[in-house]
């Protein structure tokens, strides 16, 4: 197990190794590992496909190579781990990797059931490790920005919630076997809707209890391909959420309607600050309209967003917010959204427990 001294810690660069060489690791961490050089050192890659992890290891000039994680675990005690494999080897590999010593940045979805992540992250201990889910939306200059506005009051107090993933993925898409599957990706909510989801929440607040219907369309899968759902947060307000994997103009909304102001966002995978607007209720003083422009730095959302927090969250040893009870709230949603379509009832924040069949899996079965 590798335990940096304190000062090693705050010093030098983040030994960090990446398990799973697919899309998501070649298109959104190697770009954003690269971009913080200067703080982060790649020292392996884990596949167990020797010819991508070959080819992988060749294109991003990574040293160590290993087709077990257990294997580089062992041989370069890495201070960060980060998961991009499957969603259904998330558990196994999480738990492991914190076992270790080493902190995890996994992919979403976190895990496929909220019993999977409750495992998942039971090795987290106060100070570190810990095990922040990849929720990059949130943390954008735009999101940072209205985020503070919408949650500081400043707008008044929100009124009405949209939360729209309504994306195409073509039958093509569904034919590895773990997608369009409870037990691989979790459906269109988990594997698409899950950012946009995590977003409203950290802008809207905490849900109350949420009524939801799903429905496979026209795909041939064993999920559902489009899901809608009406949401009660704790503030009154109402909201719906849209998940689609069967929309041919494929786009992420978010809206939330407040006492002054509509804040929007309309953009498809990663946004910019013109992506968001804020509109004023009528008769709003337009110098107190103003102080609403988002002057920050205006920078494309991506993985490179939340992995410069991981990375000063790892070196001040302090909890990063997507992970424990922060990388959980969207999928307890999700949960709930599922078990309201399969049941038929509205279901409240909190009543699924381990004693729950939805606990165990997304659509009540036994495992």
């Amino acid at each position: 197990m590798h335990t940096p001294g304190h000062a090693d810690r705050h010093h030098r660069p983040v030994r960090t190794a990446i398990v799973g060489t697919g899309g998501i690791a070649e298109g959104g961490h190697l770009p954003a590992l690269r971009a913080l050089a200067a703080d982060v050192d790649v020292v392996a890659a884990v596949d167990v496909d020797p010819d991508k992890l070959a080819g992988f290891g060749d294109r991003w000039d990574i040293r160590g190579r290993y087709t077990s994680l257990t294997a580089m675990l062992a041989a370069e005690s890495p201070d960060l781990v980060i998961v991009a494999t499957p969603p259904v080897l998330h558990r196994e590999h999480v738990a492991e990797a914190l076992a270790s010593g080493a902190w995890v940045f996994c992919e979403k979805p976190p895990a496929l059931s909220l019993a999977e992540y409750d495992e998942m992250v039971a090795g987290e201990r106060d100070g570190g490790p810990y095990a922040p889910i990849v929720f990059q939306l949130r943390y954008g200059p735009g999101a940072r920005h209205y985020r503070k506005l919408v949650t500081s009051g400043v707008l008044g107090r929100p009124l009405v919630v949209q939360c729209q993933t309504t994306w195409f993925r073509g039958p093509d898409y569904f034919e590895p076997e773990w997608r369009g599957n409870f037990r691989g990706d979790g459906g269109p909510a988990m594997a698409m809707g899950i950012h946009n989801i995590d977003l409203m929440l950290t802008m809207a607040g905490p849900w109350q209890e949420v009524s939801a219907f799903a429905a496979t369309t026209s795909r041939d899968i064993a999920t559902d391909d489009v899901s809608t759902a009406v949401v009660r947060f704790e503030s009154g307000a109402l909201g719906t959420i849209v998940n689609s994997a069967v929309s041919p103009q494929s786009v992420s909304h978010l809206r939330i309607d407040t006492e002054l102001a509509t804040v929007k966002l309309t953009h498809l995978y990663r946004y910019r600050n013109s992506d968001w607007s804020c509109t004023p209720a009528e008769g709003i003083d337009d110098q107190l309209a103003a102080g609403w422009a988002n002057d920050l730095p205006d920078e494309e959302t991506n993985h490179l967003s939340q992995l410069r927090d991981v990375v000063a969250d790892f070196r001040a040893e302090r909890r990063p917010d997507t992970s424990g009870d922060g990388g959980r709230a969207a999928l307890e949603l999700i949960t709930a959204l599922y078990k309201s379509a399969f049941t038929g009832q509205t279901v409240k924040r909190g009543e699924i427990g381990v004693d729950d069949p939805f606990y165990h899996a997304l659509d009540g079965s036994a495992q």
